[in-house]
């Protein structure tokens, strides 16, 4: 799920450069500020990770979340990034969700509209959930197994209307190669692999077995759809709500507020607490001025993916400050995909020659320095099951290495390249470290040209499809991932799969389809005990490496300053460390 997750564009890399020397002279502080200083009542720096920061049951007032760009969708069943993963809990229930606790603690799966956990059966190939009784959309009907079995159906098996989510579902489900979607079907009956012999009960027939299902059936693509109400890519205007707040208006591009949903019971419902009375999310809104709402306690930012440079630079240097900041891996990996399908980078040598030219310190220091990063050398990040500490390109201090990219070039038959390289133009920090790609693999001789686009349409238009990237000789992608749930697989699947590769919506931007990555994965998922599928995400992890298939770079950290007059804020390992939306209330009226 892409850390999936915005701003005016800076020219230079000298700011950035001069934070990057603060931030390293912070992170070598081995105490955190407590937020002690100057009188300073903060509950301190990273307390959102550790527990809920100002615990409140009041009820009433308006919580407005502001977004630089527009999201992919606020459709449950076409979207795909971690913080819409997290807002769509609010008014679509999946059968199971994540517990919205700090933390870790927030990788627990809990159930949401079903009752308990999946009961397994043949071997991890079938699994049956029981709904909750009692269950309503926002109109009064009943929600029933019915509706989750068809938006399961429209999320994964009509993607030239809906392409945005992943397609696990379509890959796993028995006859799942051959249903060809709702929208297509005349008949009543749907895939049959998707059975509902009552009202509450939902039976999934996979074709092989999968020991991580309850992961896969908490996306949002298993929250209800009345198939009568369904519009198909316009269903976003007039989405049925199954959660605890329902749409009152949507203004694509710019705004939705939502409202409470009278037909929500809480007695079916032991997560959502229905504390705001109304939530607005601004879109649209220049990144400068989200960091300033932010820490005036106006806003909160609804991509989740931190604070500015200027903004971050403020905050590191007072003590004040840093006590209202959250610190924290998410399971994320900022990383350079290289095109296997846009030549010369169809051969390994040449994707090689890219390994060991980028010096990974300029990039680091370009997306802020160590406070938001780690240099990264392996596929899986440090907190996702299966990773194994390895460098296969090592490079001296990791500022790459001329002599040996020039070998490799050699090697591949070629004594330059000429390509272009993709990123997200509003997201000024993957501008900035793609600027410092570019610099360092010209040394090389290997000659980048940026390409910005997008992010709501950076797969479904752009970097995501195939066909425009041979056209326009993008060889290289900008891209940031985050595991759909907290697994080798989770992480592995739609970024190096063979079988996550279509016409659009691409998340296996390296376009990698290896037959022996491809089985492993599918072992993976097969093997019921866990340390010995975990051995075999960290051989998939090699074996990408190998294969070049993509450039780690940082082991992504979110920087969230934590905005007053918002209550119940936790930030969750589950969303990539963003605060868990679920609860969130004001202080306020």
């Amino acid at each position: 799920m892409e850390g999936k997750r915005t701003i005016m564009r800076r020219s230079t890399l000298a700011a950035v450069a001069a934070i990057g020397s603060a931030s390293l002279l912070l992170s070598a502080c081995s105490k955190a500020d407590d937020g002690s200083e100057n009188g300073n009542k903060s509950a301190g720096a990273n307390a959102a990770t550790k527990g809920v920061v100002n615990a409140s049951t009041q009820k009433g007032g308006t919580v407005t979340y502001e977004y630089a760009d527009v999201p992919d969708s606020f459709d449950p069943g076409n979207t795909y990034y971690a913080y819409m993963y997290n807002l769509s809990r609010l008014y679509a229930r999946p059968l199971m969700t994540f517990k919205p606790a700090p933390g870790e603690a927030g990788n627990e799966l809990v159930p949401d509209l079903a009752a308990s956990p999946g009961e397994p059966s043949d071997g991890g190939k079938t699994w049956t959930y029981k709904l909750r009784a009692g269950l309503k959309y926002e109109d009064g009907t009943p929600i029933t197994s019915k509706d989750v079995k068809y938006a399961v159906e429209r999320s994964n098996f009509a993607r030239d209307v809906l392409s945005l989510g992943p397609n696990y579902f379509q890959q796993f489900l028995e006859g799942g190669d051959k249903y060809k979607g709702p929208y297509k079907d005349k008949s009543d009956k749907g895939l049959a692999s998707i059975e509902t012999p009552d009202d509450t009960t939902v039976v999934f027939h996979l074709n092989r077995a999968f020991q991580e299902f309850d992961y896969l059936v908490a996306t949002p693509q298993t929250a209800p759809v009345p198939k009568a109400k369904d519009k198909g890519i316009d269903y976003v205007k007039s989405i049925v709500s199954s959660g605890s707040y329902k749409f009152e208006s949507y203004d694509e591009g710019k705004q939705a507020v939502l409202v409470r949903n009278e037909n929500w019971d809480p007695k079916t419902d032991p997560l959502r607490k229905q504390y705001p009375d109304k939530i607005v999310v601004k879109l649209k809104v220049n990144a400068e001025t989200i960091d300033q709402d932010v820490q005036a306690g106006t806003a909160i930012d609804l991509g989740g993916t931190g604070v500015q440079a200027a903004t971050q630079a403020k905050v590191v240097n007072s003590a004040d400050l840093k006590a209202n900041t959250d610190n924290t891996y998410g399971g994320r990996l900022v990383y350079l995909a290289i095109n296997n399908q846009v030549a010369p980078f169809d051969k390994v040598e040449c994707r090689k020659a890219v390994q060991y030219a980028i010096d990974k310190v300029s990039v680091q220091t370009a997306e802020g320095g160590p406070i938001r990063g780690d240099i990264a050398t392996t596929v899986l990040p440090p907190d996702i099951p299966g990773y194994q500490k390895a460098d296969v390109y090592a490079t001296p201090g990791n500022k790459g290495d001329v002599a040996k990219a020039k070998e490799q070039l050699k090697a591949c038959g070629k004594s330059t390249i000429s390509t272009n390289i993709s990123a997200r133009s509003d997201r000024p920090q993957e501008i900035d470290a793609a600027t410092a790609i570019i610099a360092s693999l010209k040394k090389a001789g290997i000659n980048a040209t940026l390409k910005q686009y997008p992010s709501g349409k950076y797969f479904t238009d752009y970097a995501g499809v195939p066909t425009f990237d041979k056209k326009q000789n993008i060889g290289l992608h900008m891209m940031q991932w985050g595991a759909d749930w907290p697994s080798g697989y989770g992480f592995l699947q739609q970024i190096l799969h063979g079988d996550a590769i279509g016409a659009s919506g691409n998340t296996n931007l390296s376009y990698i389809d290896d037959k022996q990555i491809n089985e492993l994965l599918e072992k993976a998922i097969a093997t019921e005990n866990e340390t010995e599928r975990n051995s075999l995400y960290a051989q998939i992890d090699k074996r990408a490496m190998d294969q070049a298939a993509l450039v780690p770079l940082t082991y992504f950290k979110v920087l969230l300053y934590r905005p007053a007059n918002f209550t119940n804020l936790v930030s969750t390992a589950a969303f990539s460390g963003q605060y868990d939306y679920l609860n969130i209330g004001t202080t306020k009226k």
